[in-house]
């Protein structure tokens, strides 16, 4: 069994919905594991992960019109504006969708689906660096586990 890890930071927009399928990609694809499964982990509570589609700018759009339908800036409505109108609310909208994903790594590859691509949302109204830990677990083409011995044979 082999563990590689590691620390990616990306710079986001205001409330940007970014793609970083790439820079997930390449950092797998550069690991000595072929066979896995691969943590994007977000430590962050203004932020979030989705996986996605990737094919249309116009599902980027929607999710985040739906989002600020769902989670409106309205001081009115929240205790917490520590650090402004947007600080509760990006909370919210982190807590409504992920801070971790798990994906399956084969030949050295992540498995995303033919249109699926791996989403940083930004729910904060300026912009930020965002932290990205990345944990991939397996084993490498020359030393498969053993039901993969038995597949590949």
């Amino acid at each position: 069994m082999r563990i590689a890890q590691t620390r990616l930071s990306i710079a986001t927009a205001p409330r940007e919905i970014k793609e970083i399928t790439a820079e997930v990609a390449r950092w797998v694809e550069h690991q000595p594991i072929a066979i896995g499964l691969l943590t994007v982990y977000l430590p962050h509570t203004s932020a979030s992960l989705l996986i996605q589609e990737n094919a249309s700018p116009d599902v980027l759009r929607d999710l985040d019109t739906f989002l600020r339908r769902l989670v409106p800036e309205d001081v009115a409505l929240y205790r917490h504006n520590d650090e402004g109108p947007d600080d509760m609310p990006a909370h919210i909208k982190s807590a409504l969708t992920q801070t971790q994903l798990t994906i399956p790594v084969t030949d050295g590859r992540i498995q995303l689906g033919v249109w699926q691509g791996i989403l940083l949302l930004e729910h904060r109204a300026s912009p930020h660096t965002r932290s990205l830990v990345l944990t991939l677990v397996g084993e490498d083409h020359d030393h498969p586990p053993a039901d993969a011995r038995l597949r590949h044979a």
